[in-house]
């Protein structure tokens, strides 16, 4: 069965080779979609990786600063450090915006965070810590920048002191870090147009110049170049603490919401993920179903072209189980041929995706297990074909 297989590959290898190449390319793209899922899932571990917090403190009745906007005020770090329970509080920001690099725009994530403090980047590339209380910022290498390159973020310039690795937001866009009050500026404050505006209107309001009132005019004006908001508090717990623990008091008794790693892990993967892993699953669905239909339609093919041949095999006594091992045969070892150039082809192409795609062994093995067994169903067609092919045909011309 092996040496009738293997004789009626070789006399059509060519036929053969390109087909799996084809198939190939095909289950290499399943793999890409597969991996471009699971680089999701990793991107939205890293940023709660990156964050080194154990608790999400933020606006109540609100997803936190990754699904939803949230606005706490900055103050509120100081009550929730005084809890039992809280090793470290720090104030952070998020605000998705796109910056110019060169010439052209990049979408990144701009943190602004504290000092040595939960929501601070990790470990440096290359280039240093921000030292300075204003204009430094730390960039992801994938934002393009270079150190010593200056970034504009809205009304402010930013000297990129140092580079990190791997420090991205849940849709995969590349961080920039700069300091927390900077932040505050670029993300609440408006710009010095609106301000001067916003100022002109208030000076003229006669409800604020009235002697009993005085230095409210002032104190509308002060607040409108000042923010005092932030995203998220992010908390880490004491040694031997339950994260759950610690959140629930901060819930019942500061009117906000906390999560732990693992409800904030589940509304990154299960909310803002959902919908795109649906939309990854039906292509996903699609491709196995072509597959399937490319090697169902090669086999039969050179099942058809082989009918003669079929017939001398049964007429000179041969089995209809070895006739039919031989057509799976074919089929397996174009699924075979397929899954290879796959393998390697998604290798290939992977890092050249703008987001990153995780390609893992495990996946690797189930889309074999499926390949093998679709290219078994594939095959039936071609078996009964085979099986009913009259023997009289190899000598009746």
């Amino acid at each position: 069965m092996i040496s009738l297989a293997g004789r009626d590959i070789l006399h059509s290898w060519g036929k053969f080779v390109f087909t799996g190449v084809g198939l190939g390319l095909l289950i290499g793209a399943t793999l890409t979609m597969a991996g471009v899922y699971r680089g999701m899932v990793d991107d939205a571990r890293v940023l709660l990786d990156s964050s080194g917090a154990d608790l999400w403190v933020v606006q109540k009745d609100t997803l936190g600063p990754y699904a939803e906007p949230s606005s706490v005020r900055d103050d509120v770090y100081r009550a929730i450090l005084g809890m039992p329970g809280v090793s470290r509080a720090a104030n952070v920001t998020y605000l998705t915006m796109q910056v110019r690099q060169g010439e052209k725009d990049v979408r990144v994530m701009v943190v602004g965070f504290e000092p040595d403090a939960p929501g601070a980047p990790g470990h440096l590339i290359a280039g240093r810590r921000i030292t300075r209380s204003h204009h430094e910022a730390v960039v992801d290498e994938k934002t393009g920048f270079r150190l010593g390159e200056r970034i504009r973020i809205r009304r402010q310039e930013y000297t990129v002191v140092g580079l990190t690795r791997r420090m991205v937001s849940s849709g995969g866009d590349p961080m920039i870090f700069i300091p927390l009050r900077d932040a505050q500026e670029a993300q609440f404050l408006k710009d010095n147009e609106a301000i001067a505006n916003e100022r002109e209107r208030t000076a003229a309001n006669p409800a604020l110049n009235r002697p009993g009132v005085p230095g409210l005019l002032e104190a509308i004006q002060a607040s409108q170049t000042s923010s005092r908001s932030v995203n998220a508090v992010l908390v880490r717990v004491e040694a031997g603490q339950d994260a759950e623990a610690v959140a629930a008091p901060i819930r019942r008794w500061k009117h906000l919401e906390a999560y732990t790693r693992a409800q904030m892990e589940e509304i990154l993967v299960a909310k803002l993920i959902a919908t795109s892993a649906r939309q990854i699953s039906m292509f996903l669905v699609i491709l196995a179903v072509v597959s399937a239909a490319i090697v169902a339609f090669i086999i039969y093919t050179m099942t058809l072209g082989k009918i003669r041949e079929i017939a001398v095999l049964k007429l000179i006594g041969t089995r209809s189980r070895t006739i039919a091992g031989m057509i799976l045969q074919q089929a397996l070892g174009l699924g075979l041929i397929g899954f290879v150039v796959g393998k390697i082809s998604s290798a290939l192409w992977a890092p050249f995706f703008p987001k990153h795609v995780l390609l893992l062994p495990a996946d690797a093995v189930r889309s074999l297990a499926a390949l093998m067994v679709i290219c078994a169903v594939a095959s039936i067609l071609a078996i009964r074909a085979a099986l009913r092919v009259d023997p009289a045909t190899a000598v009746g011309g």
